[in-house]
C-alpha cells in the first residue's frame, strides 16, 4: 500500500483527532521496517530514529531474540484467560520483574499487577496507594504526564489533554511544582510537607524525570525528600518510570541515581520492545496490605491482563537489556551525546539549553527574549525528517527537542545527527 493510500484511508476512517495529516509532501512518513536503530517508510526511503519510537524500541526495533520469543509464543498459546486459568509466562515475568526490582534493592520481594497501556499502570498505582493507606487524594507535580486514561488524566497536568473533560474527571490530585533548579527546591519541599501535613493524601506520583514535560531533570535530592516526606506522614511514594525505566537514564531505573526505593513502581514502553504491556509493582508487604486474596472476582483486571505473548517477549527483552549492559551502555553514550550537543550550541548558549540523564536528553530551544521557540523547533523536527532522522518536540509548548534513541546508538550515529542538527539550528538564524 503506498503512503498516499494509507494516508487517504486514515483521513477518511480514522478519527481526524489521533493521526496528524498536514497538507505537505514531508509529514508524517508511513512506517513499513524497523529494524535496531533504523526505520523504512513505505516509499523505501532509510531513517535513524531517534525516538526509540516513543521509548519503546529500548533494545533497539525488533531485537532477533525478542521477535523469536513473540512468534514462539503465538504459535503455542495465542490469549489465556488473565485473572482465572493463568500461563506460566505470567509467572515468570512476575518473577523477574520481582528480582530486577525490590529484590535488588534488597527490600524483600515485590508483587505485581499487569496492565496494558502505561496509563493503567499509574491507575493500578494510584488505586493501591489508596487501598493501603485509606486517603483518596493524591499529590501531582506540574507539567507531568502520565497518560490519559480518566483516573490518570487527573494527575496529567496538561490543559490541551484536560480542558475538554473537566466535568467528567475527578478532582483527587494536588499538584505542586516540579523543582528544576537548586533554588526551587525548598519552595517544592514546604508546598509538599504542607500538603501531607493534613493528613488527606495516600500517595505521592511523580515521574523521576518529566518526559513529555520536556526532559526536565529535577536536582539530585529530590527523590529522597520525596522518600522522607512520605515516611514522614504515612504515605505511598509511587514513581512512574514507564518512559524512564529499563536503562534509558542509565541506570535500570532512574530511582537508582538516588538509591530511593518506591513504595510501587509504574513501568511500561521498554518493558517488551513493543508489545502493549505495562506493570504496577509494589512492595509485597505494600501490595499484600492494599488489596485482598482474590475470593474469584478479581477487584482490579482486564482481559488481556498478563498476555502470553508480552510476557514472553518482555522475558526476552528484560535478558537482552542484561546481558547486554544496555543501562550501562545508556550512560556512557548519553555523557558523550550530551558533552556534543553543549560543544555545538556553545554559541547559542543562551537560547539552546541541553539537559538530561542517560539517553533521555532535552535541546530547549528559546528565543532572544527567552520565549519558547515553538516554531522554528517544529521546523527543525521537519527539516531533519527530512534529512532522514526521526525526533519528535516535547515540552508544554512544543519548544524542546526529545533525543530518547535505543540504548544500542552508535557513536557515529549520534555525531552525524548531531552535525546535522547544529547545521539546521545555525542555518536558520532568528526565527
Amino acid at each position: 500500500m503506498t503512503r498516499e493510500g494509507t494516508l487517504d484511508w486514515l483521513r477518511r476512517y480514522e478519527s481526524r483527532n489521533v493521526t496528524w495529516l498536514p497538507q505537505d509532501e514531508g509529514w508524517p512518513i508511513v512506517w513499513e521496517r524497523a529494524r535496531g536503530m533504523r526505520v523504512r517508510d513505505a516509499a523505501g526511503k532509510s531513517y535513524l530514529d531517534f525516538t526509540a519510537a516513543f521509548g519503546v524500541a529500548g533494545a533497539g526495533h525488533a531485537p532477533p531474540e525478542v521477535v523469536r520469543a513473540g512468534q514462539l509464543q503465538m504459535e503455542t498459546l495465542l490469549h489465556a484467560m488473565g485473572d482465572v486459568h493463568p500461563h506460566a509466562g505470567k509467572a515468570r515475568l512476575a518473577r523477574q520483574l520481582s528480582r530486577l526490582t525490590f529484590e535488588r534493592w534488597e527490600c524483600g520481594e515485590g508483587k505485581t499487577v499487569f496492565c496494558n497501556s502505561g496509563f493503567e499502570a499509574v491507575e493500578a498505582a494510584m488505586k493501591s496507594a489508596c487501598q493501603l493507606t485509606g486517603r483518596d487524594r493524591i499529590v501531582v507535580f506540574r507539567d507531568a504526564y502520565h497518560g490519559l486514561g480518566y483516573g490518570a488524566l487527573v494527575a496529567t497536568d496538561r490543559d490541551h489533554f484536560r480542558g475538554r473533560f473537566g466535568a467528567q474527571v475527578g478532582n483527587f490530585a494536588h499538584p505542586i511544582d516540579f523543582p528544576e533548579r537548586r533554588e526551587e527546591f525548598a519552595e517544592s519541599a514546604e508546598a509538599l510537607g504542607a500538603a501531607l501535613a493534613t493528613g488527606q493524601f495516600g500517595g505521592v506520583l511523580t515521574e523521576p524525570i518529566q518526559g513529555r514535560g520536556g526532559m526536565k531533570v529535577p536536582p539530585l535530592g529530590f527523590l529522597a525528600l520525596l522518600r522522607e516526606q512520605c515516611d514522614r506522614y504515612g504515605a505511598a511514594l509511587i514513581l512512574d518510570e514507564i518512559y524512564t525505566g529499563f536503562g534509558r537514564t542509565g541506570n535500570w531505573f532512574a530511582c537508582d541515581h538516588e538509591a530511593v526505593v518506591p513504595d510501587f513502581l509504574c513501568v511500561g514502553k521498554a518493558l517488551t520492545g513493543g508489545f502493549p504491556l505495562s506493570a504496577c509493582v509494589g512492595k509485597q508487604q505494600a501490595m499484600d496490605a492494599a488489596w485482598p486474596p482474590s475470593e474469584g472476582e478479581a477487584i482490579h483486571t482486564s482481559t488481556f491482563l498478563g498476555h502470553p505473548v508480552g510476557c514472553a517477549m518482555a522475558l526476552a527483552q528484560l535478558e537482552l537489556l542484561e546481558r547486554d549492559r544496555l543501562p550501562e551502555r545508556s550512560a556512557s553514550q548519553g555523557d558523550y551525546f550530551r558533552r556534543l550537543l553543549h560543544k555545538t550550541f556553545a554559541p547559542a548558549r543562551e537560547r539552546v539549553r541541553v539537559r538530561g540523564r542517560g539517553l533521555m536528553i532535552g535541546v530547549e530551544c528559546r528565543d532572544p527574549s527567552g520565549g519558547p521557540e515553538t516554531r522554528r523547533v517544529g521546523s527543525l523536527v521537519r527539516s531533519l525528517l527530512s534529512e532522514g532522522y526521526i525526533v519528535l518536540p516535547d515540552g508544554e509548548f512544543g519548544n524542546v527537542i526529545g533525543l530518547t534513541p535505543p540504548l544500542v546508538v552508535t557513536r557515529e550515529e549520534i555525531e552525524a545527527f548531531t552535525a546535522v542538527l547544529g547545521r539546521l539550528y545555525f542555518e536558520g538564524g532568528d526565527q
